[in-house]
């Protein structure tokens, strides 16, 4: 089963989205309708909300008056995160008797408006937010809410920023165009990546990797990209996650690869996380792998190696042994590049040179070797010459 956030600010256009998802198979669970019913009449939820905000917030016939509760919580922080306190609990108990009702091949896109400020990014495979700037948002809020500009204004005030959302976005939808402009751009992401990403999780499989071989200039939204999985696989297995490899080197050429470190305190542990790993959308890579033990001729240091699920999002999840060769350098020659500029420009220059003489993985790989025997001597002058130390 996949598992999809989605998200938008207030008036963002989000509706649209998760209606074609659901026109396309999609399973919807729609948080606001799920916090409807926690405070329908006759429920707990309810008799909870007048007790803290006084009956004035009930229509005559005994429902709750939204527009009274609204203008209460959207001009109150400490009134609207006691609001929250009683109605996202609620809605978490029915999301997941929702989810669980679903089939193993299902794609379950859960509607959340506030899914940043609660912090439930890391539970999703996917997040998918859906973007329009604040003048469109007030003037579509005005239309179809029958409210003021101020007041919704106000109500997008009460959430996350624009910048956070985006930092939480592995897909960012910008709704400024047309409505059939966003259901087709809906459409590609169902078939391209949604699809995709829901058979190869369910199959325990990573896509193959020629089309990521390919070398490009560093992209800044790499370190975010690195939070966002480190996020998901903290989450998976409570262990923190370093971002290593050339995309955490800024500035420096670099395969679209995300690699990812998990440290263990051994190769049984990493093991044992397989598939808590595998059903985060993290799959392990067919094979045995190992490092090569730097300053130990001749010998290896075996490692797990784990990659994505995500067609779209191509990651190298490597499971050391924490103060093994493998570990220790991968922190050390990314500091060392960070720390060096001449260090890091002799590595893009090599890069090109081997990309060219060896179009194979593989064959890239060994070419890589005599520099990085080099590049492990000249970290550890620098190291020590600094007094570095692994994180």
């Amino acid at each position: 089963m996949l598992s999809v956030g989605l998200t938008g600010g207030i008036g963002a256009g989000k509706s649209t989205v998760s209606a074609r998802l659901a026109l396309r198979g999609a399973i919807v669970i729609d948080a606001d309708v799920l916090a409807r019913e926690a405070v329908a009449p006759g429920t707990a939820g309810l008799a909870e909300v007048v007790a803290r905000f006084g009956r004035d917030v009930l229509r005559a016939d005994g429902a709750l008056d939204r527009p009274a509760l609204g203008s209460l919580v959207f001009s109150e922080e400490t009134a609207r995160r006691d609001l929250e306190s009683i109605i996202h609990p609620r809605v978490q108990a029915r999301r997941d008797e929702l989810t669980g009702r679903a089939g193993p091949d299902a794609i379950v896109v859960h509607d959340v408006p506030l899914l940043v400020e609660t912090g439930l990014a890391p539970h999703h495979h996917l997040v998918v937010v859906v973007h329009a700037d604040q003048q469109t948002r007030v003037r579509r809020l005005v239309h179809t809410r029958d409210i003021t500009a101020e007041q919704a204004t106000a109500r997008i005030a009460a959430q996350a920023g624009d910048a956070e959302r985006r930092a939480a976005a592995d897909v960012l939808m910008d709704n400024a165009g047309s409505r059939a402009d966003l259901e087709e751009a809906v459409d590609r992401l169902w078939d391209e990546r949604l699809r995709p990403f829901e058979r190869n999780l369910r199959h325990a499989r990573v896509p193959p990797r020629g089309a990521w071989l390919r070398l490009v200039p560093y992209d800044p939204r790499w370190p975010q990209e690195a939070c966002r999985l480190a996020g998901r696989i903290r989450q998976a297995t409570g262990a923190p996650v370093h971002h290593i490899g050339s995309t955490a080197v800024p500035g420096l050429l670099a395969k679209n690869v995300i690699d990812l470190m998990l440290g263990v305190r051994t190769l049984a542990d990493a093991d044992a996380l397989a598939d808590r790993l595998t059903r985060a959308g993290f799959p392990p890579r067919a094979g045995e792998w190992f490092d090569n033990a730097r300053g130990m001729p001749g010998e290896t240091w075996p490692k797990r190696l784990h990659g994505s699920a995500d067609p779209a999002r191509p990651v190298n999840l490597h499971l050391r042994v924490i103060g093994s060769p493998g570990w220790r350098f991968a922190l050390l020659m990314r500091d060392h590049l960070r720390a060096v500029p001449q260090a890091r420009a002799d590595y893009a220059t090599s890069k090109q040179t081997w990309r060219e003489e060896h179009p194979e993985v593989d064959a890239y790989a060994q070419a890589k070797e005599p520099w990085f025997d080099a590049e492990a001597r000249a970290a550890d002058d620098w190291a020590e010459a600094v007094g570095w130390q692994p994180a």
